[in-house]
């Protein structure tokens, strides 16, 4: 079914800068894979734009650039599964709403007691749409929000920033991967 949609938006998905920011998408979810393999436990986190992307890790920065080129040649010989990741917002997003919408739809409508007898319900059919949510997030993932074929993206550079988590003020070090694309 979503190959089915993703061909219908084929020309929205086709559109430069869309294009871009699916492949930058895919390349940060295949940097993260790599790095998460070899850095176990240390939280990776990233954002992708059509210019590249900012990764958050606390990680030495040698690491990140053989990660990076080294996920890009892999994408290149056809490894385009690297492109989806099970963390990704695309599947948490798909999560939140689904759940939301069970939710909504398991209590509209009635009044407050009997939605609390409806709890049970409401929570199993939240829990069934957890389970049903992973492989439709990933999908989502595979078909519109990123790109397993990286064509002709090139990376430029890789600069670092040490930085404060909004909130917490940790430090973290920032990743900026600048890439190129037609």
């Amino acid at each position: 079914m979503f190959e089915r949609l993703a061909v219908l938006a084929k020309p929205i998905l086709d559109i430069p800068f869309v294009r871009r920011t699916r492949r930058n998408h895919g390349l940060e979810h295949a940097t993260v894979h790599l790095l998460s393999r070899k850095f176990r436990g240390i939280p990776l986190m990233g954002r992708s734009s059509d210019r590249g992307f900012v990764l958050f890790a606390d990680v030495p920065k040698a690491e990140v650039e053989a990660a990076v080129r080294e996920a890009l040649n892999r994408m290149r010989r056809g490894e385009h599964n690297l492109a989806v990741h099970p963390g990704c917002g695309t599947s948490r997003l798909t999560t939140g709403i689904l759940t939301s919408l069970v939710a909504i739809a398991a209590t509209s409508g009635v009044s407050r007691k009997d939605a609390l007898n409806r709890l049970p319900y409401t929570m199993m059919l939240m829990m069934l749409t957890i389970l049903i949510s992973e492989p439709l997030g990933l999908a989502l993932q595979k078909h519109f929000t990123t790109d397993g074929d990286p064509g002709d993206l090139e990376v430029l550079d890789i600069t670092l920033k040490d930085a404060r988590m909004p909130l917490t003020f940790q430090p973290i070090t920032l990743y900026t991967i600048r890439t190129h694309s037609s």
